[in-house]
């Protein structure tokens, strides 16, 4: 495999908030330590429930936000120790597209002006020769020439949504970043999106950073999988290792949870008793050992570290006999 596009290593990310008149500023640990890599023309999905950290994951991919520790290589650069020109450099390397298509374009604006709008601002292309790129692109990602002139409401969220791609795609990036890319998607339209990303993936050799919660979607596009809780990652491996032998019990209980209408992947459901914890206040030990029916004292008390367990890197001290 070459050598790899990016690289987090203990990629770290905390908030501070207030709590309220008169209390104390709590330390909200949205991202801890997660470490993983992004290799040209292949897929990285990152699952896990709401509030696990994967959108701020994908805002410190994309250099919105800065991480409080750790590093974040781009083509072998520490992104979090450059100076500005070389962070506005790296920064075209890796664009997004975002969950929401109905929000992600300016209403103001006609198609052909969004699309443009990266060139405009970081390239110094003349009027014509942004309109003949963006033209092209549109054709790329299916969209028709009438479509230039249009306005942002007069389309599905399908079409916004190949819009926004063609607009993350301008620059010619080498990653891209996809937040829950289909997730405001009718079903119908799904396929043809996800379609579109490993057709522009296999022409462009794009790494895709792809983050979403629905497993059926990740068991489509990914090539390795990092499911996360609670801000860290509890299991990363290869697509085949995780989706046929989960080893830790959230994985597990993801999957089982995933409806799907082939009798040979039917799991015995896994019912998960309790709500996520709260990051300003995580357990001791393992975060999921109060909803886990594989805990014991050992889980409460000491917190597992990834570990490498059958083809992959897992947190749990019980993965031996969890499967």
């Amino acid at each position: 495999m070459s050598a790899p596009v990016l690289q987090a290593e203990a990629l770290t990310r905390h908030y501070r908030v207030g709590r309220g008149l008169f209390r104390e500023t709590a330390t909200v640990r949205a991202v801890a330590e997660a470490s993983f890599a992004l290799h040209a023309g292949r897929t990285l999905a990152v699952v896990g429930e709401s509030g696990c950290g994967k959108s701020t994951l994908a805002r410190m991919v994309t250099l919105i936000e800065a991480p409080t520790a750790g590093e974040l290589k781009i083509d072998g650069t520490d992104v979090t120790a450059a100076d500005d020109a070389t962070r506005k450099r790296l920064r075209q390397e890796v664009q997004i597209v975002f969950q929401d298509p109905y929000g992600s374009l300016n209403p103001r604006k006609k198609v052909g002006t969004i699309i443009e709008e990266p060139l405009a601002i970081n390239t110094k292309m003349s009027r014509a020769e942004r309109a003949d790129a963006a033209r092209t692109m549109m054709a790329r990602v299916g969209l028709r020439p009438e479509h230039y002139d249009r306005y942002p409401h007069m389309f599905s969220g399908g079409q916004r949504q190949r819009i926004a791609v063609a607009r993350a795609l301008m620059l010619k990036p080498r990653i891209l970043v996809a937040d829950e890319p289909v997730s405001a998607l009718d079903v119908s339209i799904q396929a043809q999106i996800l379609n579109l990303l490993m057709d522009l993936q296999d022409e462009f050799q794009l790494a895709y950073l792809f983050i979403s919660h629905d497993l059926s979607v990740v068991r489509h596009i990914a090539d390795d999988v990092m499911v996360m809780y609670l801000g860290r990652a509890v299991e990363h491996g290869g697509h085949a290792a995780l989706f046929e032998r989960p080893a830790h019990p959230y994985t597990r209980a993801l999957l089982a949870s995933t409806p799907t209408v082939d009798p040979t992947r039917r799991r015995e459901r896994i019912r998960l008793e309790g709500e996520l914890p709260s990051p300003l206040d995580p357990p001791p030990g393992c975060a999921f050992h109060r909803r886990c029916p594989h805990a014991t004292e050992l889980c409460a008390r000491e917190r597992p570290e990834l570990r490498p367990f059958d083809g992959r890197a897992v947190a749990c001290h019980h993965a031996e006999t969890v499967g």
